[in-house]
């Protein structure tokens, strides 16, 4: 997604990411870019962030004795990266997420790997309740750079129709 220069001032102007409602298309994809190289600081700092105590994150020598003889990158980790590269094509001006459904983890993420996504746009439909807003469900897959598909999950946000996000009020 591009940003795109909003006029707000004489000679002032304010970035603007994201989709408005119309903007979605059921079918279309998006490559989400940049990618993110997972260090091992990443892994650790959200292991304890979250107070996720098992070993298999951030203990070597227990990891080395599991099937994969090293730490593995914290699942929640990985989901949390992957919506976030999300974020500006899909929820940038979202109202709010409504859900993630169907969330399956494939393949094994470790420090060092570098992963990026993508979303492909499963519906669209006005709200029933929001006359303003519509509901946008997509499916976001995380791939390593080696094209191992290593999370996917399906996403349900409320989005803003054209003249209705906040980034739309030009004194926020």
């Amino acid at each position: 997604m591009v940003g795109i220069a909003k006029k707000v001032g004489p000679s002032r102007y304010r970035e603007s990411y994201g989709r408005y409602f119309e903007e979605f298309n059921v079918g279309d994809v998006y490559e989400h870019r940049p990618g993110r190289t997972i260090s091992e600081t990443d892994n650790t700092w959200f292991t304890l962030l979250t107070m996720n105590t098992h070993p298999l994150h951030f203990d070597e020598a227990y990891a080395a004795k599991s099937e994969f003889k090293r730490p593995l990158v914290n699942s929640c980790l990985t989901l949390s990266m992957v919506v976030g590269m999300s974020v500006s094509d899909i929820s940038q001006k979202a109202v709010g997420n409504l859900g993630w459904t169907d969330i399956k983890l494939t393949a094994p993420v470790f420090v060092g790997d570098t992963i990026y996504a993508e979303s492909e746009v499963l519906s669209k439909r006005p709200s029933a309740k929001r006359p303003t807003q519509g509901v946008v469900t997509v499916r976001t897959t995380g791939k390593k750079a080696d094209g191992t598909v290593i999370i996917s999950f399906e996403r349900t946000v409320l989005v803003p129709m054209q003249g209705h996000a906040v980034d739309d009020l030009a004194d926020y």
